[in-house]
């Protein structure tokens, strides 16, 4: 792989506002680069030691006062990118960090493209493709779930099982070719048995870890449940009484609700994605049959659905209404008790959104339905699979296991012919991790970055 001073502007030294703009108590800007020191002596800075913060008197590199700064010098290779990093705490607000931005620029540095300074990273070995995407995993995290998800493959948890995977590949390529340029050494030929037999493993494996895509998709955007029943059943109500917060309209009007709302909340072990649907009843009104549908579309993905109803009949008829339309775990909720209907079923859980009672016990059993769904909670040390290009390249790299099991096993192809498809197989999982320079696919991840990182 090149590094990030062989590519074009590589040799820069880069400027970025590391923080978000606003107002805000501090900000801090970002240099690096070979010329990162000297950008901040011009800048007013003097006496930097590695790894320790000095107070500066910032100046433009025409003497103009700038700010009262804090500079901290992080010495190469012992930084974030690889290279010269300084970073410059300034006040924050509008004007300041633009202004120090500007002196940087005037100084000698050029603006930072999206993602450049985590690109230097990775080009820099600092870090792998797979911990480059979890750094912005964690900065877009919503959810701890996905927070501690983010920090386990910035650690390298599935950069590791990455490596393994492609490391038990080169050993099946080794295998073969073994038995291709020494068929009549001593040990003889590798077994054809052997062979199949580590491929399928691979195989397996491969396909075991790219079905992690579904928990980590749960992890960011939570378990899936839909609040389903008829018009006036307290359905936004109870959304909003989960929520703890005024998330829906509540009229006593039927057909309130037009569309779905959603609302994710945070929750341990797994987090709750809480959609509140329109009533399902049948209406000539074209606006809210059109908000029937995407409920019905919500309920066919729905991991838990809160089958609502004021009374025990509603809650029958909604449970009937929703059993051929949802796959996933249905709860009975009787809502507003406070009114003083009985439920006399006693199957379901009776709440009230304006009291409160039974909200913390309802979030228990949905938090149990959760961990039991067919998602599942996943085991606190599992590696998954986070984004669709992990997934793409796993899918890919499978197919070819597969490809290659169907020639070996058949021997409808020479054994270096089919030896093409573990090659292949190999590939994807290098650019996954980022082994093989591919700048297209560096491209591809750092698109989505914001500018200073």
């Amino acid at each position: 792989m090149v590094t990030a001073r062989q590519l074009p502007g590589g040799d820069d030294t880069i400027v970025a506002l590391a923080t978000a703009a606003g107002r805000g108590a501090i900000a801090v800007i970002r240099l690096s680069g070979a010329r990162a020191i000297d950008i901040a002596r011009a800048l007013g800075a003097s006496g930097l030691q590695p790894r320790r913060a000095t107070r500066v008197a910032l100046r433009q590199p025409n003497g103009e006062p700038l700010d009262d700064a804090l500079i901290t010098w992080f010495a190469a290779p012992r930084s974030y990118t690889g290279d010269e990093v300084v970073e410059i705490a300034t006040h924050g607000g509008h004007v300041v960090p633009a202004l120090v931005l500007a002196a940087c620029v005037a100084a000698g540095a050029r603006p930072a493209t999206p993602g450049e300074f985590t690109r230097r990273a990775v080009l820099n070995g600092r870090m792998d493709l797979v911990q480059a995407e979890a750094v912005a995993d964690l900065i877009d995290a919503r959810t701890t779930a996905m927070h501690r998800q983010a920090l386990s493959q910035l650690d390298g948890g599935l950069s590791r099982r990455l490596l393994a995977l492609r490391d038990d590949v080169i050993h099946l390529e080794a295998l073969i070719a073994y038995d291709i340029d020494f068929p009549e050494e001593d040990d003889g030929p590798i077994a054809p048995a052997r062979i199949k037999k580590a491929a399928e493993s691979l195989r397996d494996a491969l396909r075991a870890l790219m079905h992690t895509a579904p928990q980590a998709a749960v992890l960011r955007d939570g378990v899936l449940v839909v609040i389903a029943g008829p018009p006036n059943a307290g359905k936004s109500s109870l959304f909003n009484a989960l929520l703890g917060e005024s998330r829906a309209l509540v009229t006593p009007i039927a057909g309130t609700t037009r569309d779905a709302i959603e609302s994710v909340l945070d929750r341990a072990p797994l987090p709750l994605r809480f959609v509140d649907t329109a009533g399902l009843r049948d209406t000539a009104d074209e606006i809210e049959r059109l908000g029937i549908e995407v409920s019905t579309r919500y309920l066919g993905q729905a991991q838990v659905v809160l089958a609502c109803g004021a009374c025990a009949a509603d809650i029958e008829a909604t449970t009937s209404v929703i059993a051929s339309r949802t796959d996933g775990i249905v709860i009975p909720v009787h809502t507003k008790v406070d009114l003083g209907v009985v439920d006399t079923t006693g199957t379901a859980i009776g709440v009230s959104a304006e009291t409160g009672q039974g909200i913390r016990r309802l979030l228990e059993v949905i938090d149990r339905a959760a961990a039991a769904s067919a998602v599942g909670l996943p085991a606190g040390d599992a590696v998954l699979v986070t984004r669709e290009r992990h997934r793409a390249g796993l899918a890919a790299a499978h197919e070819e296991l597969a490809e290659f099991l169907l020639a070996w096993e058949s021997g409808a192809l020479p054994a270096p012919v089919a030896a093409v498809h573990l090659y292949a197989a190999r590939e994807s999982l290098s650019d996954l991790i980022g082994v093989v320079d591919t700048e297209d696919v560096l491209d591809r991840v750092f698109r989505e970055f914001c500018i200073g990182k």
